[in-house]
């Protein structure tokens, strides 16, 4: 018999805000966030209520990882100290290197209407984390998808789908972390056994319908995330239907030291940033 993938644990996660005040569902991050390593956060946001998200995210700093932002529906627009200007829509992606330092702002560009997606952050190694800053705006249509045999639609952010029958390069590859990042919708009866290299720390967050990891006795609900073993085989299937992230990446076995926006292997490094920050180096 093959291995399995096996659920360690089910998190729920907690209302919060974040920026100048937008409510979110922080997925998990914080405290014992060891293990999620190579991921420190995820953030899920969506209101029809304006007033649940127009205040956005004024500048604000980071340095020592990565984000990921992907809009499901809205418009939010991302300006940088770089230069850069993106406007981030529905089925768009922004991949943001921190590394050094990056100040910038997402706010939104619209007053009404559904505002949708998540952000994911990434940590670098502690050989990257002083280096240089990046940006990309990968709009939907640079995103690849498809739809498998059994109906499964695939929308390949970072990495490589798989399932064995079927291959689809990601939007985005990366080194070290070697992040999996896939959208996947499964209709009523479906399934899917996509691969994930053992030793990867695997996460599904399932945010529409329920899913099932095979050999689990319990469906994952909408609004929580499993935690799997790092080997086996993934199977997955949806009875009444489902849409879920499947991130996974290579743990970095480093120490985590987070301050806020700020996120290195020291205290002593977390204490420069400040103080780096404040003496406007921190994108020196």
């Amino acid at each position: 018999m093959s291995l399995l993938r096996q659920v360690l644990d089910v998190h729920v996660g907690q209302p919060t805000s974040d920026g100048a005040g937008v409510r979110l569902i922080r997925v998990f991050g914080g405290p014992g966030v060891e293990r999620f390593d190579p991921f420190l956060m995820l953030d899920e946001f969506g209101s029809v209520n304006p007033n649940d998200y127009i205040a956005g995210f004024p500048p604000h700093p980071h340095r020592g990882f990565e984000t990921v932002t992907y809009m499901l529906e809205g418009r939010m627009r991302h300006e940088d100290h770089m230069g850069n200007v993106g406007l981030l829509g529905s089925g768009g992606v922004q991949w943001m290197t921190a590394a050094r330092g990056v100040i910038h702002s997402e706010m939104p560009e619209q007053e009404e209407g559904a505002m949708r997606g998540f952000q994911l952050w990434l940590n670098l190694p502690a050989k990257s984390k002083l280096g240089d800053a990046a940006y990309d705006d990968i709009q939907p249509e640079r995103i690849p998808r498809l739809v498998t045999p059994g109906g499964v639609t695939v929308i390949a952010i970072a990495g490589e789908f798989d399932d064995g029958q079927t291959q689809l390069a990601g939007a985005v590859r990366r080194p070290d972390t070697e992040p999996l990042y896939l959208d996947l919708h499964l209709p009523a009866g479906a399934a899917v056994s996509p691969k994930v290299p053992d030793g990867h720390r695997a996460l599904l967050y399932v945010y529409e319908g329920q899913a099932q990891v095979e050999g689990q006795p319990q469906a994952i609900e909408a609004g929580r995330l499993a935690r799997l073993s790092e080997q086996g085989e993934l199977r997955l299937s949806s009875a009444n239907g489902c849409r879920l992230l499947l991130i996974a990446g290579k743990p970095l076995n480093e120490p985590i030291v987070q301050y806020g926006p700020f996120v290195m292997n020291s205290r002593e490094e977390i204490e420069q940033a400040v103080r780096d920050f404040h003496a406007n180096r921190l994108t020196a």
